[in-house]
């Protein structure tokens, strides 16, 4: 599988929008839940670990998960990352991880995944009974947000309702949204939802 993300890989820390996005979302998880020394995360779409910085110092212990090697040995340079963020480059949906977690965290990934009912199964296979997941992306837009000739792009973000009955599909309860951010491009608003539910 091609590495679509090798070449942003490489300035993805610096780009504005993504500061400003990761710093937004990070803060809204901080805000949504609680962590603590026992916790054992994953961070799915964890790219270069803007997120996973947030949680690392809080838990037990983060997983890294991305399908782009280029982002994850970026992750993987961070001193401060060191020691508390273990990173796995596989697609998760295909082949899973024999481990389960206390929250599975994602940010701006889920629509670079194709089957959205699967992947939300997959992270409930991947959970502890009662354990949570935390999941910011867009909301559904006019398809404007990436540019036409993108690739991997497969959901121009996410109706909240719709979303909402596919978490409670693979059996999530106390399923809440809010938005951690809205980004402004070029005159438009896009806004970012993080929904937060538990495994029933």
């Amino acid at each position: 599988m091609s590495d679509l993300f090798r070449e942003k890989a490489q300035d993805w820390d610096v780009n504005d929008l993504v500061k400003e996005l990761s710093s937004a979302i990070g803060g809204s998880l901080l805000q949504q839940l609680s962590f603590h020394e026992k916790m054992d995360v994953m961070d799915f779409g964890a790219g270069t670990g803007l997120i996973s910085s947030y949680v690392a110092p809080l838990v037990h212990n983060v997983v890294a998960v991305d399908i782009s090697q280029a982002m994850l040995d970026k992750l993987a340079e961070k001193p401060e990352l060191k020691g508390k963020v273990e990173t796995i480059c596989q697609d998760i949906t295909e082949k899973p991880i024999h481990t389960q977690f206390d929250l599975i965290m994602s940010a701006m990934a889920m629509h670079h995944v194709e089957d959205t009912q699967k992947l939300v199964h997959t992270f409930s296979e991947h959970l502890k009974p009662g354990a949570m997941v935390a999941l910011a992306d867009l909301d559904k837009e006019d398809g404007s947000f990436h540019p036409e000739d993108i690739e991997g792009v497969f959901h121009f973000g996410f109706e909240r309702d719709a979303f909402q009955t596919i978490l409670e599909n693979n059996g999530f309860e106390n399923i809440r949204f809010v938005t951690a951010h809205t980004i402004k491009k070029e005159e438009k608003e896009y806004p970012v939802f993080l929904v937060t539910a538990t495994k029933g």
